[in-house]
Protein backbone atom coordinates (compact mmCIF):
# COMPACT_ATOMS: atom_id res chain seq x y z
CA UNK A 1 0.00 0.00 0.00
CA UNK A 2 2.79 2.48 0.88
CA UNK A 3 5.01 1.61 -2.08
CA UNK A 4 4.77 4.97 -3.92
CA UNK A 5 5.14 6.99 -0.72
CA UNK A 6 8.11 4.85 0.31
CA UNK A 7 9.88 5.31 -3.03
CA UNK A 8 9.45 9.09 -3.00
CA UNK A 9 10.63 9.48 0.58
CA UNK A 10 13.66 7.30 -0.08
CA UNK A 11 14.61 9.44 -3.09
CA UNK A 12 14.42 12.52 -0.86
CA UNK A 13 16.52 10.86 1.84
CA UNK A 14 19.11 9.82 -0.75
CA UNK A 15 19.45 13.48 -1.71
CA UNK A 16 19.93 14.44 1.95
CA UNK A 17 22.54 11.73 2.51
CA UNK A 18 24.55 13.17 -0.37
CA UNK A 19 24.91 16.53 1.40
CA UNK A 20 28.09 16.99 3.42
CA UNK A 21 26.55 19.96 5.21
CA UNK A 22 22.88 20.86 5.55
CA UNK A 23 21.66 24.42 5.24
CA UNK A 24 18.21 25.97 5.26
CA UNK A 25 17.90 25.76 1.46
CA UNK A 26 18.49 22.02 1.06
CA UNK A 27 16.37 21.25 4.14
CA UNK A 28 13.51 23.28 2.65
CA UNK A 29 13.90 21.41 -0.67
CA UNK A 30 13.68 18.09 1.19
CA UNK A 31 10.64 19.25 3.18
CA UNK A 32 8.91 20.28 -0.03
CA UNK A 33 9.42 16.79 -1.45
CA UNK A 34 8.20 15.19 1.80
CA UNK A 35 5.10 17.43 1.74
CA UNK A 36 4.32 16.49 -1.89
CA UNK A 37 4.86 12.79 -1.22
CA UNK A 38 2.43 12.83 1.72
CA UNK A 39 -0.23 14.82 -0.16
CA UNK A 40 0.02 12.48 -3.16
CA UNK A 41 -0.43 9.57 -0.73
CA UNK A 42 -3.82 11.15 0.19
CA UNK A 43 -2.79 12.14 3.71
CA UNK A 44 -5.12 14.78 5.18
CA UNK A 45 -3.71 18.24 4.32
CA UNK A 46 -4.01 19.50 7.92
CA UNK A 47 -2.07 16.47 9.11
CA UNK A 48 0.60 17.08 6.45
CA UNK A 49 0.99 20.74 7.46
CA UNK A 50 1.34 19.94 11.14
CA UNK A 51 3.77 17.08 10.49
CA UNK A 52 6.00 19.08 8.13
CA UNK A 53 6.04 22.06 10.53
CA UNK A 54 7.27 19.80 13.35
CA UNK A 55 9.94 18.22 11.13
CA UNK A 56 11.08 21.67 10.00
CA UNK A 57 11.43 23.00 13.56
CA UNK A 58 13.62 20.07 14.57
CA UNK A 59 15.54 19.71 11.28
CA UNK A 60 16.65 23.36 11.35
CA UNK A 61 17.79 23.12 14.95
CA UNK A 62 21.41 23.76 15.85
CA UNK A 63 22.10 20.16 16.93
CA UNK A 64 21.12 18.81 13.52
CA UNK A 65 22.79 21.45 11.36
CA UNK A 66 26.15 20.88 13.10
CA UNK A 67 25.91 17.07 13.33
CA UNK A 68 28.48 14.82 11.62
CA UNK A 69 25.72 13.07 9.65
CA UNK A 70 22.95 15.69 9.34
CA UNK A 71 21.13 13.74 6.61
CA UNK A 72 20.71 10.75 8.91
CA UNK A 73 19.52 13.06 11.68
CA UNK A 74 16.72 14.42 9.48
CA UNK A 75 15.65 10.88 8.55
CA UNK A 76 15.46 10.04 12.26
CA UNK A 77 13.33 13.14 12.87
CA UNK A 78 10.93 12.11 10.06
CA UNK A 79 10.71 8.61 11.52
CA UNK A 80 10.06 9.85 15.06
CA UNK A 81 7.36 12.29 13.93
CA UNK A 82 5.58 9.68 11.82
CA UNK A 83 5.58 7.27 14.77
CA UNK A 84 4.25 10.05 17.00
CA UNK A 85 1.48 10.76 14.49
CA UNK A 86 0.43 7.09 14.33
CA UNK A 87 0.68 6.57 18.10
CA UNK A 88 3.83 5.68 19.97
CA UNK A 89 2.79 2.28 21.27
CA UNK A 90 0.82 -0.68 19.99
CA UNK A 91 -2.77 -0.20 21.21
CA UNK A 92 -4.18 -3.33 22.83
CA UNK A 93 -7.75 -4.50 23.27
CA UNK A 94 -9.31 -3.60 26.62
CA UNK A 95 -10.93 -6.47 28.52
CA UNK A 96 -13.59 -6.08 31.18
CA UNK A 97 -13.05 -7.09 34.79
CA UNK A 98 -16.05 -9.42 34.47
CA UNK A 99 -16.71 -11.49 31.35
CA UNK A 100 -18.00 -11.20 28.77
CA UNK A 101 -15.98 -8.32 27.32
CA UNK A 102 -18.21 -6.67 24.70
CA UNK A 103 -16.72 -5.45 21.40
CA UNK A 104 -19.08 -3.37 19.27
CA UNK A 105 -18.13 -3.31 15.57
CA UNK A 106 -19.16 -0.07 13.83
CA UNK A 107 -18.79 1.11 10.26
CA UNK A 108 -20.44 1.80 6.94
CA UNK A 109 -21.75 -0.93 4.67
CA UNK A 110 -19.04 -2.47 2.48
CA UNK A 111 -16.13 -1.64 4.79
CA UNK A 112 -15.56 -5.32 5.64
CA UNK A 113 -17.20 -5.21 9.08
CA UNK A 114 -18.63 -8.75 9.07
CA UNK A 115 -15.45 -10.39 7.78
CA UNK A 116 -13.39 -8.37 10.26
CA UNK A 117 -15.66 -9.54 13.10
CA UNK A 118 -14.81 -13.12 12.11
CA UNK A 119 -11.09 -12.34 11.81
CA UNK A 120 -11.10 -10.75 15.25
CA UNK A 121 -12.89 -13.79 16.71
CA UNK A 122 -10.28 -16.04 15.10
CA UNK A 123 -7.43 -13.88 16.46
CA UNK A 124 -8.92 -13.98 19.97
CA UNK A 125 -9.50 -17.74 19.72
CA UNK A 126 -5.84 -18.29 18.79
CA UNK A 127 -4.89 -16.15 21.80
CA UNK A 128 -6.69 -18.44 24.23
CA UNK A 129 -10.03 -16.61 24.45
CA UNK A 130 -13.51 -18.00 23.79
CA UNK A 131 -15.35 -15.40 21.67
CA UNK A 132 -19.04 -15.45 20.70
CA UNK A 133 -20.22 -13.75 17.51
CA UNK A 134 -23.65 -12.21 16.99
CA UNK A 135 -25.11 -10.19 14.12
CA UNK A 136 -27.70 -7.56 14.99
CA UNK A 137 -28.09 -6.47 11.38
CA UNK A 138 -31.74 -7.49 11.06
CA UNK A 139 -32.26 -5.39 7.93
CA UNK A 140 -30.09 -7.44 5.60
CA UNK A 141 -30.63 -11.22 5.91
CA UNK A 142 -27.48 -11.74 3.83
CA UNK A 143 -25.41 -10.07 6.57
CA UNK A 144 -26.55 -12.57 9.21
CA UNK A 145 -25.96 -15.46 6.84
CA UNK A 146 -22.50 -14.14 5.99
CA UNK A 147 -21.52 -14.06 9.67
CA UNK A 148 -22.83 -17.61 10.10
CA UNK A 149 -20.62 -18.77 7.21
CA UNK A 150 -17.61 -16.93 8.66
CA UNK A 151 -18.17 -18.47 12.12
CA UNK A 152 -18.39 -21.94 10.56
CA UNK A 153 -15.14 -21.33 8.61
CA UNK A 154 -13.16 -20.39 11.75
CA UNK A 155 -14.93 -23.03 13.88
CA UNK A 156 -16.14 -20.23 16.15
CA UNK A 157 -19.18 -19.77 18.36
CA UNK A 158 -22.16 -17.79 17.06
CA UNK A 159 -25.52 -16.82 18.49
CA UNK A 160 -28.09 -16.62 15.71
CA UNK A 161 -31.39 -16.07 17.56
CA UNK A 162 -34.76 -15.59 15.88
CA UNK A 163 -35.67 -12.60 13.71
CA UNK A 164 -39.34 -11.99 12.92
CA UNK A 165 -39.34 -8.25 12.37
CA UNK A 166 -36.64 -5.86 11.18
CA UNK A 167 -36.78 -3.13 13.81
CA UNK A 168 -34.80 -1.63 16.68
CA UNK A 169 -36.74 -3.72 19.22
CA UNK A 170 -35.46 -6.90 17.56
CA UNK A 171 -31.89 -5.53 17.59
CA UNK A 172 -32.18 -4.82 21.34
CA UNK A 173 -33.59 -8.30 22.05
CA UNK A 174 -30.83 -10.06 20.04
CA UNK A 175 -28.12 -8.11 21.87
CA UNK A 176 -29.54 -9.05 25.30
CA UNK A 177 -29.95 -12.71 24.33
CA UNK A 178 -26.43 -12.89 22.94
CA UNK A 179 -24.90 -11.53 26.14
CA UNK A 180 -26.92 -14.04 28.17
CA UNK A 181 -25.75 -16.81 25.84
CA UNK A 182 -22.12 -15.74 26.30
CA UNK A 183 -22.49 -15.96 30.10
CA UNK A 184 -24.26 -19.34 29.96
CA UNK A 185 -21.72 -20.92 27.57
CA UNK A 186 -18.58 -19.53 29.20
CA UNK A 187 -17.62 -17.21 26.31
CA UNK A 188 -15.41 -14.39 27.61
CA UNK A 189 -15.76 -12.03 24.63
CA UNK A 190 -18.94 -11.00 22.78
CA UNK A 191 -18.33 -9.52 19.30
CA UNK A 192 -21.39 -7.63 18.03
CA UNK A 193 -21.56 -7.13 14.25
CA UNK A 194 -23.87 -4.12 13.81
CA UNK A 195 -25.89 -2.88 10.84
CA UNK A 196 -24.17 -0.69 8.28
CA UNK A 197 -25.46 1.89 5.83
CA UNK A 198 -24.19 3.20 2.52
CA UNK A 199 -24.03 6.57 4.26
CA UNK A 200 -24.51 7.88 7.78
CA UNK A 201 -28.08 8.55 8.93
CA UNK A 202 -29.96 9.25 12.15
CA UNK A 203 -31.51 5.78 12.41
CA UNK A 204 -28.07 4.14 12.27
CA UNK A 205 -26.64 6.45 14.95
CA UNK A 206 -29.64 6.10 17.26
CA UNK A 207 -29.41 2.31 17.05
CA UNK A 208 -25.66 2.37 17.74
CA UNK A 209 -26.20 4.65 20.74
CA UNK A 210 -28.90 2.29 22.03
CA UNK A 211 -26.53 -0.69 21.75
CA UNK A 212 -23.78 1.26 23.50
CA UNK A 213 -26.12 2.11 26.40
CA UNK A 214 -27.49 -1.45 26.58
CA UNK A 215 -24.20 -3.39 26.39
CA UNK A 216 -21.68 -0.92 27.91
CA UNK A 217 -18.97 -2.21 25.54
CA UNK A 218 -15.32 -2.13 26.53
CA UNK A 219 -14.42 -1.55 22.87
CA UNK A 220 -16.20 0.30 20.05
CA UNK A 221 -14.09 -0.41 16.97
CA UNK A 222 -14.68 1.49 13.74
CA UNK A 223 -13.98 -0.67 10.69
CA UNK A 224 -12.69 1.47 7.81
CA UNK A 225 -11.82 0.47 4.26
CA UNK A 226 -8.31 1.87 3.66
CA UNK A 227 -8.99 1.90 -0.09
CA UNK A 228 -11.55 4.71 0.35
CA UNK A 229 -8.89 7.16 1.55
CA UNK A 230 -10.12 10.39 3.14
CA UNK A 231 -13.77 9.23 3.01
CA UNK A 232 -12.83 6.63 5.64
CA UNK A 233 -11.21 9.35 7.77
CA UNK A 234 -14.31 11.59 7.60
CA UNK A 235 -16.64 8.68 8.45
CA UNK A 236 -14.47 7.66 11.41
CA UNK A 237 -14.51 11.24 12.70
CA UNK A 238 -18.33 11.40 12.49
CA UNK A 239 -18.77 8.05 14.25
CA UNK A 240 -16.34 9.15 16.96
CA UNK A 241 -18.31 12.35 17.64
CA UNK A 242 -21.53 10.31 18.08
CA UNK A 243 -20.22 7.18 19.82
CA UNK A 244 -16.76 7.94 21.27
CA UNK A 245 -14.80 5.22 19.50
CA UNK A 246 -12.05 3.33 21.31
CA UNK A 247 -10.13 2.27 18.22
CA UNK A 248 -10.01 1.70 14.47
CA UNK A 249 -9.53 -1.38 12.30
CA UNK A 250 -8.23 -0.64 8.79
CA UNK A 251 -9.15 -3.26 6.19
CA UNK A 252 -7.60 -3.95 2.76
CA UNK A 253 -4.17 -2.74 3.82
CA UNK A 254 -2.74 -5.24 1.34
CA UNK A 255 -4.35 -3.34 -1.55
CA UNK A 256 -2.84 -0.73 -3.84
CA UNK A 257 -4.43 2.37 -2.28
CA UNK A 258 -2.17 5.29 -1.43
CA UNK A 259 -2.29 4.76 2.34
CA UNK A 260 -3.37 8.26 3.38
CA UNK A 261 -6.20 6.95 5.56
CA UNK A 262 -3.78 4.97 7.72
CA UNK A 263 -1.58 8.04 8.24
CA UNK A 264 -4.50 10.43 8.91
CA UNK A 265 -7.16 8.55 10.84
CA UNK A 266 -5.32 8.40 14.16
CA UNK A 267 -4.56 12.12 14.10
CA UNK A 268 -8.06 13.20 13.02
CA UNK A 269 -10.04 11.00 15.44
CA UNK A 270 -7.51 10.89 18.26
CA UNK A 271 -8.18 7.16 18.53
CA UNK A 272 -5.56 4.46 17.89
CA UNK A 273 -5.51 2.01 15.02
CA UNK A 274 -5.71 -1.35 16.79
CA UNK A 275 -5.72 -3.82 13.89
CA UNK A 276 -5.09 -3.95 10.16
CA UNK A 277 -6.53 -6.41 7.66
CA UNK A 278 -3.79 -7.67 5.35
CA UNK A 279 -5.58 -10.25 3.20
CA UNK A 280 -8.76 -12.18 2.56
CA UNK A 281 -8.03 -15.19 4.77
CA UNK A 282 -9.43 -15.30 8.28
CA UNK A 283 -5.95 -15.24 9.84
CA UNK A 284 -5.03 -12.08 7.90
CA UNK A 285 -5.56 -9.68 10.80
CA UNK A 286 -2.57 -8.13 12.56
CA UNK A 287 -2.17 -5.83 15.57
CA UNK A 288 -1.11 -2.38 14.37
CA UNK A 289 2.48 -1.54 15.34
CA UNK A 290 3.15 2.15 14.51
CA UNK A 291 6.95 1.83 14.64
CA UNK A 292 6.95 -1.20 12.31
CA UNK A 293 4.65 0.47 9.76
CA UNK A 294 6.87 3.57 9.73
CA UNK A 295 9.96 1.40 9.26
CA UNK A 296 8.31 -0.17 6.19
CA UNK A 297 7.40 3.25 4.77
CA UNK A 298 10.97 4.48 5.21
CA UNK A 299 12.43 1.36 3.58
CA UNK A 300 13.93 0.03 6.82
CA UNK A 301 11.90 -3.18 6.72
CA UNK A 302 9.90 -4.96 9.39
CA UNK A 303 11.98 -7.91 10.47
CA UNK A 304 10.06 -8.39 13.74
CA UNK A 305 6.75 -9.00 11.91
CA UNK A 306 8.51 -11.35 9.50
CA UNK A 307 9.93 -13.36 12.42
CA UNK A 308 6.50 -13.49 14.09
CA UNK A 309 4.91 -14.79 10.88
CA UNK A 310 7.60 -17.46 10.59
CA UNK A 311 7.13 -18.51 14.22
CA UNK A 312 3.35 -18.85 13.72
CA UNK A 313 3.39 -20.66 10.38
CA UNK A 314 6.65 -22.58 10.00
CA UNK A 315 7.08 -26.06 11.46
CA UNK A 316 10.43 -25.50 13.20
CA UNK A 317 11.21 -29.18 13.70
CA UNK A 318 10.57 -30.04 10.05
CA UNK A 319 12.52 -27.00 8.81
CA UNK A 320 15.48 -28.00 10.97
CA UNK A 321 15.41 -31.59 9.71
CA UNK A 322 15.38 -30.40 6.08
CA UNK A 323 18.23 -27.93 6.74
CA UNK A 324 20.37 -30.68 8.27
CA UNK A 325 19.65 -32.99 5.33
CA UNK A 326 20.51 -30.28 2.82
CA UNK A 327 23.73 -29.09 4.47
CA UNK A 328 25.11 -32.52 5.37
CA UNK A 329 24.64 -33.86 1.84
CA UNK A 330 22.13 -36.53 2.89
CA UNK A 331 19.80 -35.35 0.18
CA UNK A 332 17.49 -32.39 -0.25
CA UNK A 333 14.71 -34.01 -2.25
CA UNK A 334 11.97 -32.45 -4.35
CA UNK A 335 9.60 -33.66 -1.63
CA UNK A 336 11.51 -31.48 0.87
CA UNK A 337 11.48 -28.59 -1.58
CA UNK A 338 7.68 -28.87 -1.95
CA UNK A 339 7.25 -28.88 1.85
CA UNK A 340 9.31 -25.69 2.10
CA UNK A 341 7.23 -24.02 -0.65
CA UNK A 342 4.05 -24.90 1.26
CA UNK A 343 5.39 -23.43 4.49
CA UNK A 344 6.42 -20.19 2.78
CA UNK A 345 2.97 -19.89 1.15
CA UNK A 346 1.33 -20.09 4.58
CA UNK A 347 3.15 -16.89 5.53
CA UNK A 348 1.61 -14.86 2.68
CA UNK A 349 2.53 -13.64 -0.79
CA UNK A 350 6.17 -13.37 -1.80
CA UNK A 351 5.74 -9.63 -2.37
CA UNK A 352 4.38 -9.10 1.16
CA UNK A 353 7.24 -11.09 2.71
CA UNK A 354 9.94 -9.27 0.74
CA UNK A 355 8.20 -5.99 1.62
CA UNK A 356 9.17 -6.64 5.25
CA UNK A 357 12.89 -6.69 4.39
CA UNK A 358 14.96 -3.48 4.39
CA UNK A 359 15.34 -1.81 0.99
CA UNK A 360 18.97 -1.02 1.68
CA UNK A 361 22.22 -2.97 1.63
CA UNK A 362 22.07 -6.55 0.30
CA UNK A 363 18.24 -6.55 0.26
CA UNK A 364 17.87 -3.51 -2.00
CA UNK A 365 17.14 -5.44 -5.21
CA UNK A 366 14.84 -8.08 -3.74
CA UNK A 367 11.59 -6.08 -4.01
CA UNK A 368 12.03 -5.52 -7.74
CA UNK A 369 12.76 -9.22 -8.22
CA UNK A 370 9.74 -10.24 -6.12
CA UNK A 371 7.45 -7.91 -8.09
CA UNK A 372 8.30 -9.92 -11.21
CA UNK A 373 7.29 -13.19 -9.55
CA UNK A 374 3.66 -14.17 -9.89
CA UNK A 375 2.47 -16.20 -6.89
CA UNK A 376 0.76 -18.46 -9.44
CA UNK A 377 4.23 -19.55 -10.52
CA UNK A 378 4.75 -20.99 -7.04
CA UNK A 379 1.47 -22.89 -7.40
CA UNK A 380 2.71 -24.28 -10.73
CA UNK A 381 5.95 -25.43 -9.09
CA UNK A 382 3.93 -27.31 -6.48
CA UNK A 383 1.67 -28.81 -9.19
CA UNK A 384 4.72 -30.08 -11.13
CA UNK A 385 6.18 -31.79 -8.04
CA UNK A 386 2.77 -33.27 -7.17
CA UNK A 387 2.58 -34.80 -10.67
CA UNK A 388 5.75 -36.84 -10.03
CA UNK A 389 5.79 -40.24 -8.37
CA UNK A 390 7.15 -40.54 -4.83
CA UNK A 391 10.26 -42.27 -6.23
CA UNK A 392 10.85 -39.46 -8.75
CA UNK A 393 10.57 -36.82 -6.04
CA UNK A 394 13.41 -38.52 -4.17
CA UNK A 395 15.45 -39.49 -7.27
CA UNK A 396 14.96 -36.68 -9.79
CA UNK A 397 17.71 -38.02 -12.06
CA UNK A 398 15.43 -40.87 -13.27
CA UNK A 399 12.96 -38.44 -14.88
CA UNK A 400 13.50 -38.89 -18.62
CA UNK A 401 12.01 -37.08 -21.63
CA UNK A 402 8.75 -39.07 -21.81
CA UNK A 403 8.15 -38.68 -18.08
CA UNK A 404 8.74 -34.92 -18.35
CA UNK A 405 6.00 -34.75 -20.98
CA UNK A 406 3.61 -36.71 -18.73
CA UNK A 407 4.46 -34.52 -15.72
CA UNK A 408 3.87 -31.36 -17.76
CA UNK A 409 0.51 -32.69 -18.98
CA UNK A 410 -0.51 -33.81 -15.50
CA UNK A 411 0.35 -30.45 -13.90
CA UNK A 412 -1.10 -28.27 -16.66
CA UNK A 413 2.31 -26.74 -17.37
CA UNK A 414 4.84 -26.86 -20.21
CA UNK A 415 7.84 -29.16 -20.66
CA UNK A 416 10.04 -26.06 -20.47
CA UNK A 417 8.67 -25.25 -16.99
CA UNK A 418 9.37 -28.82 -15.85
CA UNK A 419 12.92 -28.61 -17.24
CA UNK A 420 13.48 -25.22 -15.56
CA UNK A 421 12.34 -26.55 -12.20
CA UNK A 422 14.58 -29.62 -12.40
CA UNK A 423 17.57 -27.52 -13.46
CA UNK A 424 17.03 -24.95 -10.67
CA UNK A 425 16.52 -27.73 -8.12
CA UNK A 426 19.80 -29.40 -9.16
CA UNK A 427 21.63 -26.06 -8.80
CA UNK A 428 20.06 -25.47 -5.38
CA UNK A 429 20.99 -28.96 -4.18
CA UNK A 430 24.58 -28.42 -5.31
CA UNK A 431 24.73 -25.03 -3.59
CA UNK A 432 23.42 -26.49 -0.30
CA UNK A 433 26.03 -29.24 -0.47
CA UNK A 434 28.77 -26.63 -0.92
CA UNK A 435 27.44 -24.59 2.00
CA UNK A 436 27.65 -27.65 4.24
CA UNK A 437 31.39 -28.09 3.69
CA UNK A 438 33.76 -26.82 6.42
CA UNK A 439 35.78 -24.92 3.80
CA UNK A 440 32.70 -22.83 2.91
CA UNK A 441 32.13 -21.94 6.57
CA UNK A 442 35.77 -20.84 6.90
CA UNK A 443 35.48 -18.63 3.79
CA UNK A 444 32.29 -17.03 5.12
CA UNK A 445 33.89 -16.35 8.50
CA UNK A 446 36.69 -14.39 6.86
CA UNK A 447 34.48 -12.46 4.43
CA UNK A 448 33.87 -8.72 4.94
CA UNK A 449 30.36 -7.45 4.28
CA UNK A 450 29.50 -3.84 3.39
CA UNK A 451 28.08 -1.79 6.25
CA UNK A 452 24.31 -1.18 6.21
Amino acid sequence: MFENLSEKLQRTFKMLRGQAVLNEDNVQDALKQIRLALLEADVNFKVVKQLVDKIQDKALGKDVMTALAPGEQVIKIVRDELVEMLGQDTAKLKFGSQPPTVVLMAGLQGSGKTTTSGKLANWLKNGGHRPLLVSVDVYRPAAREQLRVVAHAIKGNIYEGQVTEANTGTVERLAKEARREAVNTGCDVLIVDTAGRLHMDEQLMEEMQLLKKLLSPQEILFVADAMTGQDAVRSADEFHKKLTLTGVVLTKMDGDARGGAALSIRHVTGQPIKFIGVGEKYDALEPFHPDRIVSRILGMGDILSLIEKAEQQVDKKKAQEIAIKALTGDGFSLEDFRDQVRQVRKMGSLQSLVGMLPRIGPFSGLQAAADKVDDKQISRVEAIINSMTAYERNHHEVINGSRRKRIARGSGTSIQEVNNLLRQYAQMKKMFKQMGKPSFARRMAGMKFPEM
